[in-house]
């Protein structure tokens, strides 16, 4: 490992020492290569050849979205103290062995993905020329194709392990220097998931398959929206993640398509092998006495005009990295994916496959170890699969809290469960699959999993509000057309009031309630169970339900819990009418206090807000049964704005020339200047979706200003 680091050490160097082109100079990728921008700043990329395309993706995402680009491409090189001081270098560290695997792995790349992370670099060097002022005085790392690689490297790190590590360290009491926790009280929890529909034939009105891509982030999270084509290799429109070539990709191309949802699979175990008494920093395994490798990394750091360096040791063994030693016993990490360096090269393979068999053979690579996949196609094929290089475990899962034991390699896993025994679906009865981060076994309520047929390190079967309103909204065998999907995608349906509204209503009336309460609560038994920005009722309805949960875990507080039994219609009513009682005289005064009526309507407390856009917008937290999910923080006006949840949306029917819509509420660009940093927003709040430019007549039609990246006249 010591000599990989040599290596990489050396590149860098060299890279860093490569003449810098000159910005009157007209770089040859960029004649070969034009991007045409269409309406809302979509870059449209059509290069001769993946380097050239490459390059100009990385041009455009730096256009857009500026630094952040080559930051993330400092941190992958694990030079982030290196530019901008002591403070930002924790995660160099870890970073260096990134970089050193991406440089011993890097000619193991298949050539056309090393062909993309080196046009990739070549278009940041050549933006990082042009714009000088954008960045620190005399930055010029001249990235190469190793750093951009270094990104799509996976190696384990001890905060994996945070929760069982955790055990070893004192509880510590806030002393009276320190600084009282901070407040989040009015800033919502972004929740990170996704959803995903697919429809087969049997259940469109083209007779043909649909399919949807809803990631639901925070509002910072990246998405880029960009179309690359080249000619008889590649055409692939979908959402790149800004920083490189191969962020966690859905789109589609002519024959195919796929949208991603978070998972959670049980990818790593921490294994306590026993310490040699007789020999220091050695194990026993396999009865022999093996060393703990020690390995030393340096970074560098920014010290004023100077740079200075810190040393870490590191401790591995065959197993994984050395997370603590403690009592007789040296306690590893085994993780799923460890030194895995391919997931470019599989996301490649994914955009550029064209029939459902090329695409699994992609996959089955599993260089991309977790994450729900939903897929259609052309053909007609629709296909979901719960990806997981998962464990097949040899014993019990010890989940993140407990080490096993292991004298031999017979006590540790050394496979994976093979892709094709994970749970999937293929063209399932009823015609839909669809996934909103749940476990897999309700994917189709007409083809129920079996959950005793999967290991016991899989997941339990859970099917939560946003899940249920999804299969609600799409169970019933109804044919749609891809215009009915965007709109009901958009439904602003709130499944918790269906469930408990009626149990808060009739316990309210029982209550003898003062006459304000007695209003209310007449209102609220007539709002239409929404958070459609003009309904009025769900502010005070989700006032009440946090005020109802406050301090308890919300799935002890209905008179009916979640049960797999009844698992699309449960939980439903409330297991405390005393306590919905007090709880909803409460919010009746909070929503006057907070904004003068009880039934206030949502679009006038919640909002869109991004440049001089101030919208009224619909949606809600999927904790409420909203498949429109967003996220708010509460301004200092009282309003709340959006940071999170629905952002990027992709409807496409794989009609013989792919038909599809989409909308990025955020807009291609950050920067407050650009034209498109808030030219969907409002669409967005409407919940409206653009035309998708895909054809090349379609593009030419939309076009708005074409230009080769980076090529700028002397």
């Amino acid at each position: 490992m010591r000599s990989v680091l040599i290596a990489a050490v050396v590149a860098a160097a060299v890279a860093r020492n490569a003449p810098a082109q000159g910005p009157n100079d007209v770089p040859e990728l960029a004649r070969r290569v034009e991007v045409r921008r269409t309406a809302f700043g979509v870059p449209h990329i059509k290069a001769e050849d993946l380097r050239a395309a490459a390059y100009a993706l990385a041009y455009v995402q730096l256009e857009d979205h500026g630094p952040r680009v080559a930051i993330g491409l400092l941190r992958a090189r694990g030079e982030m103290g290196r530019w901008f001081g002591r403070d930002s270098i924790e995660g160099d560290f870890s970073a260096k062995r990134d970089y050193a695997l991406a440089v011993e792995r890097y000619a193991q790349i298949d050539q056309a993905t090393r062909d993309v992370y080196e046009g990739f670099a070549a278009g940041v060097n050549r933006y990082v020329a042009l714009h000088s002022e954008e960045f620190p005085a005399g930055f010029t790392p001249n990235f190469t194709g190793y750093d951009v690689a270094a990104r799509d490297v996976n190696t384990a790190s001890p905060a994996q392990a945070r929760r069982f590590l955790a055990r070893f360290e004192p509880p510590r009491q806030r002393g009276p220097g320190d600084p009282a926790p901070s407040s989040e009280e009015g800033v919502d929890v972004v929740e990170e998931g996704s959803n995903a529909w697919a429809f087969a034939p049997s259940r469109t009105r083209s007779g043909r398959a649909i399919l949807l891509r809803n990631p639901h982030l925070s509002w910072t999270a990246g998405y880029y929206e960009a179309h690359v084509t080249v000619p008889g290799v590649l055409d692939f429109y979908g959402d790149f993640r800004i920083g490189g070539p191969f962020g966690v990709i859905g789109g589609f191309n002519r024959h195919l398509g796929w949208a991603t949802t978070n998972n959670a699979p049980d990818l790593d175990e921490i294994y306590a092998l026993d310490v040699d008494p007789s020999l220091p920093d050695h194990f026993l395994f396999n009865g022999t006495s093996l060393p703990v490798q020690r390995e030393l990394v340096t970074v560098a750091f920014k010290n004023g005009p100077g740079i200075s360096t810190e040393t870490r040791e590191v401790w591995r063994t065959p197993l994984g990295p050395v997370i603590h030693r403690d009592s007789g016993k040296v306690y590893v990490l085994r993780a799923a994916a460890e030194g895995e360096y391919r997931a470019g090269e599989q996301f490649l393979r994914m955009m550029r496959a064209q029939s459902l068999a090329e695409w699994k053979e992609a996959m089955r690579v599993r260089a991309r170890v977790n994450s729900n996949f939903t897929y259609a196609d052309r053909a007609g094929n629709i296909f979901y699969v719960w990806n997981a290089s998962i464990p097949a475990l040899p014993h019990a899962s010890g989940g993140d809290t407990t080490a096993v034991p292991a004298r031999g390699i017979g006590d540790v896993w050394t496979r994976y469960v093979p892709w094709d025994s994970l749970p999937q679906l293929l063209n399932p009865r009823g015609g839909y699959v669809r996934n909103e981060n749940d476990p897999p076994y309700h994917t189709n309520l007409r083809q129920v999993l079996d959950r005793a047929k999967y290991p016991a390190n899989f997941p339990e079967p859970l099917l939560r509000l946003r899940s249920q309103l999804s299969l609600a909204l799409i169970d019933p065998p109804k044919k749609v057309s891809l215009e009915d999907v965007v709109a009901l995608k958009h439904s602003y349906r709130m499944l918790l009031a269906d469930r408990v509204k009626g149990d808060l209503v009739a316990a309210v009336r029982a209550s003898s309630p003062t006459p304000p309460v007695s209003e209310a609560i007449a209102s609220l038994n007539q709002w239409d169970n929404t958070a459609g920005h003009t309904s009025r009722g769900g502010v005070l309805f989700e006032i009440w339900w946090r005020k109802y949960i406050e301090g308890t875990d919300a799935d002890t507080m209905y008179a009916q819990p979640w049960t797999v039994e009844a698992a699309a219609s449960t939980p439903r009513g409330l297991k405390n009418a005393a306590r919905a009682v007090e709880a909803f005289a409460w919010a009746v005064e909070e929503t006057t206090r907070r904004y003068g009526r009880v039934d206030v309507a949502w679009g006038d407390v919640h909002r869109v807000r991004i440049g001089t856009v101030d919208v009224p917008v619909g949606g809600c937290g999927g904790a409420l049964g909203c498949f429109r999910v967003l996220n708010f923080r509460t301004d200092p006006d009282g309003k709340r704005s959006v940071i999170g949840g629905d952002g990027w949306v992709i409807a496409v029917e794989f009609t013989d020339t792919p038909r599809a819509y989409s909308v990025l509420a955020y807009g291609q660009s950050p920067r407050e200047d650009s034209p498109h940093h808030a030219d969907q927003a409002e669409m967005f709040a409407r919940g409206e979706m653009k035309r998708v430019a895909f054809t090349d007549r379609d593009i030419e039609s939309q076009t708005i200003r074409r230009y080769r990246p980076g090529a700028i006249a002397p």
